[in-house]
């Protein structure tokens, strides 16, 4: 009941600041005014106001946002569990997968898949001295992982 009271005297008073507006001639200014000024009146009268007041007053509705707050909580406690142990379980599966197969270990520094057919003795090129880049970092990993 206060509420419906305090929204109608804000409407009051910001329809009474928009006439004077309007007096001083500046019209655009006062119909901004008169809108602002018109949508607690707007509020009251669908019964959002009453509902908020019913809403904020309701132990069953604060036990409702602590239901709700405790859901998020609990999904997004999972989700990050799930990042830190690297995915899905269907995703941990196919890994598991891989690895039965016979990949390569990601420490591996020689493949493990065996000889390859081509001829490993084909000399590395020599970095081009008037190229001004220098790949010899990138050409000692390569030959370190016999590629």
């Amino acid at each position: 009941m206060i509420a419906e009271t305090v929204c109608s005297a804000v409407a009051a008073a910001g329809l009474g600041i928009a006439a004077v507006t309007a007096y001083r001639k500046r019209f655009l200014k006062a119909a901004r005014i008169a809108a602002y000024s018109l949508v607690p009146l707007g509020l009251v009268m669908t019964g959002t106001v009453q509902w908020l007041a019913d809403t904020a007053f309701s132990p069953v509705a604060w036990a409702g946002f602590g239901v709700l707050g405790a859901a998020w909580l609990l999904l997004s406690s999972t989700r990050a569990v799930e990042r830190r142990r690297g995915g899905t379980r269907k995703e941990r599966r196919e890994a598991r997968a891989a690895a039965e197969r016979g990949a390569v270990a990601p420490t591996a520094s020689a493949p493990s898949l065996g000889p390859g057919t081509r001829a490993a003795t084909r000399p590395a090129t020599a970095p081009r001295s008037g190229s001004g880049e220098d790949f010899s970092d990138i050409e000692a990993i390569l030959k370190k992982h016999g590629i």
